[in-house]
């Protein structure tokens, strides 16, 4: 009887299997489609549920609405003409997701297949409308070609032996005369506690205690190879490896070649100004004087490096103390004019 009975249910009252997961479809839509400018009016939303193939009565999605608002879902009732009703309040805004995409664009550690992969998830972040202005390119030279090269496994090694508090092992390799990666010390196995990772200039940096030396070292990441935690060797503890920190106010290094770290004078022509601080940050401070030339006091750590960003900025930038340092900075330019 049941069976002759159901040829007479009318198709709009057909069990459909979709509809026990209705309010999800719905909560998809709004998702996807609507914000604070963007809204969908009742029709406009059953007529997407249908092209899912839900069949749904405006009773329905009032109750669905209803549900999902209490669930904390953002669901905002717009009077306009018709009214609209739209997901306002989203865990990004479209600002922050923005950045996280030229953050991903700018990495040169990833490959570019790696970087639209990551890409194409921080899209799902957001709705139809703002995923066409999520279509950013930012040109990147010296970005890795393979996944082989990645340091992202890398970075997780070491991650892993830093929260089970472990020494790190791992080969070293320079690049050789032939231009090509070799192992250094024949190929002898680094054991170092590591400490800590940065990211400077495009590259990784890994700050760790080396017990050979007693000091720290730092290491890029991308010619480390044979990465393994030690995790029968516990990480070795001392007051430097305690206090070791990064500060954006410490002296700042160049090429990340450290030395002994100096408060040095630097004076630069007044328009040029910008320089200073995009090389050294808020730490540069800028000293009153009657000189046509502005100066700053800056920390930097003496090297070769320094002298030579100096010399490359062509009388741009000059140093004019302490005397101690531009007598040094002379010796350098004789020497290479000597060699």
């Amino acid at each position: 009887i049941l069976t002759h009975f159901s040829a007479y249910i009318p198709h709009s009252m057909a069990y459909n299997s979709k509809a026990k997961i209705k309010v999800l479809y719905l909560l998809k839509i709004l998702q996807e489609e609507t914000d604070a400018e963007h809204g969908l009016t009742m029709p406009q939303i059953i007529e997407r549920l249908d092209q899912y193939g839900i069949h749904a009565e405006r009773k329905s999605v009032y109750a669905d609405i209803k549900a999902l608002r209490e669930f904390d879902i953002d669901i905002r009732t717009y009077q306009r003409c018709p009214v609209e009703y739209a997901i306002e309040r989203r865990d990004f805004a479209l600002g922050e997701l923005m950045l996280l995409v030229d953050a991903v664009q700018s990495c040169r550690a990833i490959t570019d297949k790696q970087a639209q992969m990551l890409i194409t998830n921080i899209k799902q972040l957001a709705n139809n409308h703002e995923q066409l202005l999520l279509d950013r390119r930012i040109h990147v030279r010296g970005r890795i070609k393979s996944k082989s090269e990645s340091v992202l496994g890398t970075v997780d090694i070491i991650h892993e032996a830093i929260r089970l508090r472990c020494k790190l092992e791992f080969s070293y390799r320079r690049i050789g005369a032939d231009g090509k990666l070799h192992e250094t010390r024949e190929g002898r196995m680094h054991k170092v506690t590591p400490i800590a990772i940065s990211y400077d200039d495009g590259f990784y940096y890994l700050s760790a205690w080396d017990e050979q030396y007693e000091d720290t070292a730092e290491y890029r990441l991308d010619r480390m190879a044979k990465v393994r935690p030690l995790k029968d060797e516990k990480a070795t503890r001392n007051p430097g490896i305690d206090r070791y920190s990064y500060d954006e106010d410490e002296a700042v290094m160049f090429g990340r070649f450290g030395g002994n770290e100096v408060t040095a004078t630097l004076a630069v022509i007044p328009d040029k100004a910008g320089i200073i601080v995009d090389r050294f940050g808020k730490s540069a401070v800028f000293l009153v004087t009657n000189d046509s030339m502005a100066h700053a006091r800056v920390r930097i750590c003496k090297s070769e490096q320094f002298f030579g960003w100096i010399a490359g900025m062509n009388n741009v930038v000059r140093i004019v103390g302490p005397d101690a340092l531009v007598e040094e900075y002379r010796a350098y330019l004789r020497h290479l004019l000597e060699n």
